[in-house]
């Protein structure tokens, strides 16, 4: 997975995992509060909104998704990193801005649901150009825990395919077609990047479908922007777990 080029982004990267194997196990902890980011609730989502002459930044994160925690945690960490950099002095032509906005997605197809949180990512801190990226949770209702391409080989997370199974190959075919019809054009990808499972880390599921979430420059042109892109659930159903 390609990574954006500010310290922030980096450090998400690198946290991310981390922090959701973290909750999986921590069920006990005292659920996080809004409060605690500096956040102000609006029914059932936290506002954070903050900035000064130099930084502007808003994030938004429901406050009910079932893996409260690892939100939580991913949210701080890109809160705290944004603020870090934005506070450190430099030269900047432009006050630099963070903006992150979720999309929620259901699946109830049997035999058990899951749910999807997918946070997109607006980041300018004064670089050749602003960067789009995204990051994903999955939540199984059935099993109640979280889903994810790659398991590290933990227990407490449930793979999307079944061990042994290779999607892959009718994956980056589907994406490929598709990535086609939006832009009139035969992408070029290499096998590397479309058969790489950590190229699909990012995706929401439904009833139908499964969309995935590519960072600024994974698939398309650092000018194209983040892409998001929904292919029909039936030609791998037979290999999800």
């Amino acid at each position: 997975m390609r990574i954006p080029f500010s310290v922030l982004a980096v450090a998400v990267a690198v946290s991310v995992g981390c922090a959701t194997v973290v909750s999986a196990g921590s069920a006990s902890a005292a659920p996080p509060k809004c409060s605690d980011v500096n956040g102000t609730l609006a029914g059932q989502d936290c506002v954070i909104q903050e900035g000064d002459a130099g930084y502007s930044l808003r994030i938004i994160y429901p406050v009910d998704y079932p893996d409260a925690q690892a939100v939580f945690d991913w949210v701080k960490q890109t809160r705290d990193g944004f603020v870090n950099v934005a506070k450190s002095p430099d030269s900047r032509t432009r006050p630099y801005q963070l903006d992150v906005e979720p999309t929620e997605y259901n699946s109830a197809v049997p035999p058990r649901g899951t749910q999807s949180l997918v946070f997109k990512v607006f980041e300018d801190v004064g670089g050749v150009r602003p960067q789009t990226f995204f990051k994903a949770f999955n939540w199984d209702q059935g099993y109640r825990k979280p889903i994810a391409i790659d398991t590290g080989g933990s227990d407490k997370i449930q793979p999307l395919f079944a061990p042994g199974t290779n999607p892959w190959p009718d994956i980056f075919s589907l994406v490929s077609a598709e990535l086609e019809k939006q832009t009139g054009t035969k992408p070029t990808i290499a096998p590397e990047v479309g058969l790489n499972p950590s190229t699909y880390e990012d995706f929401a599921i439904t009833n139908d479908t499964l969309v995935f979430f590519f960072d600024q420059g994974v698939l398309q042109p650092e000018s194209v922007g983040g892409v998001q892109v929904t292919i029909p659930r039936g030609p791998v159903a037979r290999m999800m777990a």
